[in-house]
């Protein structure tokens, strides 16, 4: 079962995601250049929102999760700072073999996800392993070697089975190569938004006074810069594997989705409706402070059903040429390409649209429509029943 969210936002000028030469990041498609914004600054301004409005256990992602989080627990707990860190180093050089940075043994190469949950069950491991008999570094490493090694057996073996990536793991996932790392397999799909139109953008040219300087000294700024801004509607396209974030969740098979209790499906479905808000309303965007890049998506579409998820991106293959309204123009575009699709293959999903009261979304065939609350209410239950 899955769940498809596709989003048409526009906005002014703005700099929403930056290349390594500080200018818009961009990408040919079809017959034009366009502005695009990367999946992985969509995720990072959702899973922020994300952290503010649910109350399930986060995430940290950092080189330094060993030797910040778990080590300063371990010691604040009471144990000797010597011991603590041997046991630590254990510990990081069993999960992540060949991942220690050569200067610090105590820090990553590169960033990882870890999950509160985890964090919480790493300090306990250490704390117990110290307590258990003269050689803790020793016990440690027994510990770590049963259940055939993997941390999410072992977690769940001592009773911690929930979220054990926390929420960021349980929705875009965590790719590790450790053998005992518990790999965590996204539900959560992201497209990287792209304009609808051809790529159109300037250079902002700006200086900055100094407001000390005598007036009898050299005219001109204290510092002169520029940089790019560009304006335009984004087509936004985001999948969900349901099952997948239940399983994620909750700990179960896959397959058994539909069967866990019915806290563990609200708290799916609340997580679900948090995420779909926050894709309608959270803006990405460099340069805040010059900029103020807010806005909200004015046309909603949410399809739920079994059958092979598939993008609307090619709506926009062809580029829009904006001849009056250009988000009337997008919104019969992609109208008119899913009606397309539909008379080839038929229609599979249930739809849910919602919009702003000026847009004609007369044009969408066999599609629920009303406000987003509403609309995301209807697929929730399209997805978990009725409440």
């Amino acid at each position: 079962m899955f769940l498809q969210i596709h989003t048409l936002t526009s906005y002014h000028a703005a700099l929403l995601n930056r290349d390594d030469a500080g200018l818009a990041k961009r990408i040919p498609f079809g017959n034009a250049e366009r502005m695009r914004v990367s999946s992985q600054c969509l995720k990072k301004h959702w899973r922020d929102d994300l952290h503010r409005s649910l109350d399930l256990p986060g995430g940290i992602r950092s080189r330094m999760f060993f030797e910040r989080e778990v080590l300063r627990r371990v010691v604040e707990s009471g144990l000797d700072e010597g011991t603590a860190r041997k046991l630590v180093g254990t510990l990081l050089k069993r999960l992540v073999q060949g991942g220690q940075d050569k200067k610090n043994p105590l820090r990553l190469n590169q960033p990882v996800l870890f999950g509160k949950p985890e964090a919480d069950y790493f300090v306990r491991l250490i704390l117990e392993s110290a307590k258990e008999g003269e050689d803790p570094v020793k016990i440690l490493e027994e510990q770590l070697k049963s259940e055939k090694g993997n941390l999410r057996a072992l977690m769940q073996s001592a009773g911690q089975n929930d979220l054990y990536a926390g929420i960021e793991g349980a929705l875009f996932g965590r790719f590790v190569t450790s053998d005992i790392l518990a790999r965590s397999d996204a539900a959560v799909h992201v497209a990287h938004a792209f304009t609808v139109h051809p790529l159109t953008t300037e250079v902002d040219y700006f200086t900055v006074v100094d407001d000390l300087k005598e007036e009898l000294e050299d005219a001109g700024a204290a510092h002169a810069g520029d940089m790019e801004l560009g304006a335009g509607l984004f087509y936004g396209y985001v999948v969900v594997d349901v099952p997948l974030l239940v399983s994620n969740l909750s700990g179960c098979d896959r397959k058994e989705w539909k069967a866990q209790p019915q806290e563990t499906l609200e708290d799916a479905r609340n997580v679900l409706a948090r995420l779909i808000d926050a894709i309608a309303t959270v803006s990405p965007g460099a340069k805040l402070g010059s900029t103020a890049p807010y806005a909200r998506a004015a046309c909603v579409l949410l399809e739920t059903g079994s059958a092979q998820p598939r993008t609307l991106a090619n709506a926009y293959l062809k580029a829009i040429r904006p001849t009056g309204d250009p988000m009337q123009q997008s919104v019969d575009v992609l109208s008119q390409h899913l009606n397309a699709i539909d008379a080839m293959y038929g229609k599979e999903e249930q739809r849910f649209l919602s919009a702003i009261s000026s847009l004609d979304i007369t044009t969408f065939k066999d599609v629920e429509s009303g406000p987003l609350k509403d609309m995301v209410a209807k697929a929730m239950d399209s997805l978990f029943g009725a409440n």
